[in-house]
């Protein structure tokens, strides 16, 4: 599932919605998808951690560290934090003497940032660098705790099929995570978007019935 355009924005984002009838699945509203990240017991805060089978999140201080990211195996960056103003001021040369591949996203950490439009391209860096099994992509921001976060979060829902209920359950079991409340509306956009692919799908693979 790789659908790039998110479609639901005109949904009330504090609604919940199901999107197929015939399914348990309903994306919760933004306020609700905010308690998740609150309830029960999630990760300690780290300045880096796995949070999925080669794919780390972590802070500034790591993707500044060449030794470390070195000794971590990781070959491919992708800064959610690319620019001049409170950002990571990294790059592709910063990286060149230890061969790792860049991508960076010029993204701000405010709920009014459209941080959607990068979730196709970040999805489509961290899947590609995934299809040779001994890579490792890190994906940072200053703190890895919302931009860096709402980026692999995507990627697992656009790439791996996760809904977003389960996309933050499984990454905030492993890092301290907190995407703002304006991505969390993108992001629950984007699973009702990919709901309605799937189920656009699966209608168009069942059989019509026809009278004999």
């Amino acid at each position: 599932m790789s659908s790039c355009a998110v479609r639901s924005r005109s949904r009330n984002p504090y609604t919940a919605v199901q999107v197929d009838p015939d399914s348990d699945y309903v994306t919760p509203g933004t306020l609700d998808l905010e308690q998740l990240f609150w309830s029960g017991s999630g990760a300690q805060y780290a300045h880096v951690n796995q949070v999925w089978p080669g794919v780390y999140v972590g802070d500034e201080k790591t993707a500044l560290e060449r030794p470390g990211l070195r000794d971590l195996g990781i070959t491919h960056v992708l800064n959610a934090a690319e620019g001049k103003w409170n950002n990571v001021l990294t790059g592709v040369d910063y990286y060149t003497d230890v061969d790792i591949r860049y991508f960076g996203v010029e993204a701000d950490d405010k709920p009014t940032f459209n941080i959607a439009q990068y979730f196709c391209s970040a999805a489509q860096f961290i899947h590609e660098a995934l299809s040779h099994p001994q890579n490792k992509v890190l994906v940072h921001c200053v703190m890895g705790r919302s931009r860096s976060a709402a980026l692999v979060l995507a990627y697992l829902m656009m790439k791996h099929s996760l809904t977003v209920v389960d996309a933050i359950e499984h990454v905030r079991q492993r890092r301290c995570v907190l995407p703002n409340h304006g991505f969390l509306k993108q992001l629950r956009a984007l699973d009702i978007t990919l709901q309605e692919d799937r189920l656009r799908e699966k209608r168009d693979a069942t059989p019509i019935a026809t009278d004999l």
